[in-house]
């Protein structure tokens, strides 16, 4: 006789918390720094610079500080980080981003650990029109990314285990503070960055979106 399977054996298993990066990972910072660099060049290198900055201070220093330090020392004009904010809430979701989101909805707690301060922060995690369990700023945590007490807090806060856990990166930075946090990561590398010196493998990395749901849905947790 074939041997049955139930419906439990076969059942996705997602993780309890799935994290997310925000800036890079679910939305396209990039156009509008682009746009307010003046070309994709100029956006490219003021872009770089203020993560240069950003992953190099540790402990917070404001968010928007590092942003007009960066415009400045590539050249930019200091119009270009008014005009950055002036387009704050026009941010562009990836494609798959909300669709993803929605599909996890019912599945995981969700959250967002993100290098930005809490005013912009909570306004750009609004952009995804979905309702966050968490959402972990930088100033709220009082460090930057990759610092460890980002990504602590939020699971601190969602109340589940690194290995209940998954984090889905926008940049390799990211890498070095899941490894350091024990949360298994997806390198969502839209625009193809270089994976940083020293920094841990993703578990999966993808220019897209897309191969992130079957990722977590194999997923599973390991009941502590």
């Amino acid at each position: 006789m074939q041997a049955t399977t139930s419906s439990t054996d076969t059942a996705p298993a997602y993780p309890r918390a799935v994290l997310f990066d925000l800036l890079t990972a679910l939305l396209d910072s990039w156009t509008v720094w682009n746009a307010a660099a003046g070309s994709e060049a100029a956006g490219r290198t003021w872009r770089a610079e203020y993560l240069r900055l950003t992953y190099g201070c540790g402990a917070y220093v404001p968010y928007e500080q590092l942003v007009q330090d960066a415009a400045r020392n590539v050249g930019l004009a200091a119009t270009a980080p008014e005009a950055l904010e002036a387009h704050w809430d026009a941010l562009p979701p990836w494609s798959g981003a909300t669709d993803l989101l929605h599909a996890l909805r019912p599945h995981c707690k969700l959250a967002v650990v993100t290098n930005c301060s809490e005013r912009l922060g909570r306004r750009a995690a609004a952009r995804l029109g979905i309702e966050w369990d968490v959402v972990v700023t930088s100033e709220a945590a009082g460090f930057y990314k990759p610092d460890p007490r980002p990504y602590r807090l939020a699971l601190q806060q969602l109340d589940v285990a690194p290995h209940e856990a998954a984090f889905v990166a926008g940049s390799g930075y990211d890498l070095f503070g899941t490894s350091a946090v024990g949360l298994r990561t997806f390198w969502h590398n839209r625009v193809g960055l270089a994976r940083p010196e020293g920094a841990p493998t993703a578990e999966q990395e993808a220019p897209t979106l897309a191969p992130v749901l079957p990722w977590l849905r194999g997923f599973g947790h390991v009941t502590a």
